[in-house]
């Protein structure tokens, strides 16, 4: 797939809207009663980078950026300023905060992975652009520092010495979220952009 690693500007993701999409299916029974069933295992997010622009000068960025994206063509990362970290938003990622798998005393290495859960229910999410000099892991909750590496472009954790049976591996780690534009053309009116109206630059998250 066709992807740029480089950031879309953060001072203007940092002033979009969006965030999670679902896919449900439902069917209505004769009874009333209803089937739902969702088609995708993962969501799929949703941004508005128009509402991130404040000034001419951040529309003259955001035309750049798309234009070297040549649209749709090539994705790229963007930080989601409410999700971007693997606990808390407004904690330092520790190396305990996501457990990511169990060692089995011959695997090295394992994906990133985000749990979100809500009383008995759980999802766990791909992570698969952690940003650079952020990730730290664990294992048995005994921090590592030198002893595995990162590949920052699928997400993927690879120790030197294969974690042992049974032991809990963790992480901790900031991420972006890969994305593409979901248009070939931003509509740009400086009178109107006066006036107060933003441009509508709908980005939107890729499967990598």
């Amino acid at each position: 797939m066709s992807f740029h690693e480089v950031r879309f500007p953060a001072q203007l993701s940092f002033g979009s809207s969006g965030g999670p999409e679902r896919r449900t299916e439902i069917v209505t029974l004769a009874s009333g009663h209803e089937q739902r069933n969702s088609p995708w295992a993962h969501g799929r997010r949703r941004y508005d980078a128009g509402t991130g622009v404040r000034s001419l000068d951040d529309l003259e960025l955001v035309t750049g950026f798309f234009e070297a994206r040549m649209g749709q063509l090539y994705g790229f990362r963007w930080k989601d300023w409410v999700d971007f970290r693997s606990g808390s938003r407004d904690r330092v990622p520790e190396a305990t905060d996501q457990v990511i798998a169990t060692g089995d005393g011959t695997t090295r290495a394992f994906q990133l992975v985000k749990t979100y859960a809500s009383g008995p229910a759980s999802y766990v999410r791909p992570i698969v652009k952690p940003v650079d000099l952020t990730v730290r892991a664990a294992i048995d909750g005994v921090e590592l520092f030198d002893d595995f590496s990162v590949d920052l472009t699928t997400g993927i954790v690879t120790f030197d010495d294969p974690p042992q049976d049974g032991a809990a591996v963790s992480a901790g780690y900031e991420f972006d979220v890969p994305v593409r534009f979901d248009t070939d053309f931003i509509e740009t009116n400086i009178a109107a952009f006066e006036a107060g109206e933003i441009p509508s630059i709908p980005v939107i998250e890729v499967r990598v």
